[in-house]
C-alpha cells in the first residue's frame, strides 16, 4: 500500500514519520522503518547528522538510511557497555531496518 507526503512536510535535513516509516531529506529522500533497533525508539523523531545518516532520538544510534545498518551504536551510558553497539551493529548487517521506495511526483511523495 502506497503512502504519500508532501515535499513541503520534509524540509532538506530533517525527519517525519508516515505510517510505518521514517522519512527524510539527506540531499535525497529516503524512507525507513520507524523502530531503533536499540530499544524501539521512534525514528520520525530523530534527526538527519552531517552525514546525512538517521540519529536516533533516544540514545543518538546511527543509521545508514541507504542499507539501513546501524553505523554507530547507542551512545551515552549505553557506549559504556561492553560489546554493545558491536552487537547491534552486527545485528543490522542481518537484520537492517526496512527500506521502503519514495518516488517524488511533482510535490508530492509516494512512499512504498
Amino acid at each position: 500500500m502506497s503512502h504519500s507526503i508532501s515535499t513541503a512536510e520534509v524540509p532538506p535535513g530533517t525527519v517525519t514519520g508516515v505510517d510505518k516509516y521514517a522519512v527524510g531529506d539527506n540531499g535525497a529522500y529516503f524512507a525507513v522503518s520507524r523502530k531503533c533497533r536499540h530499544l524501539r525508539a521512534d525514528l520520525a523523531e530523530g534527526t538527519v547528522d552531517a552525514d546525512g545518516c538517521l540519529v536516533c532520538p533516544w540514545h543518538q544510534a546511527k543509521y545508514d538510511v541507504s542499507t539501513g545498518r546501524m553505523v554507530r551504536g547507542p551512545q551515552g551510558i549505553f557506549a559504556k557497555i561492553p560489546g554493545l553497539g558491536a552487537g547491534f551493529r552486527a545485528l543490522t548487517r542481518v537484520v537492517p531496518l526496512r527500506r521502503g521506495t519514495v518516488q517524488k511526483r511533482g510535490e508530492i511523495l509516494h512512499i512504498d
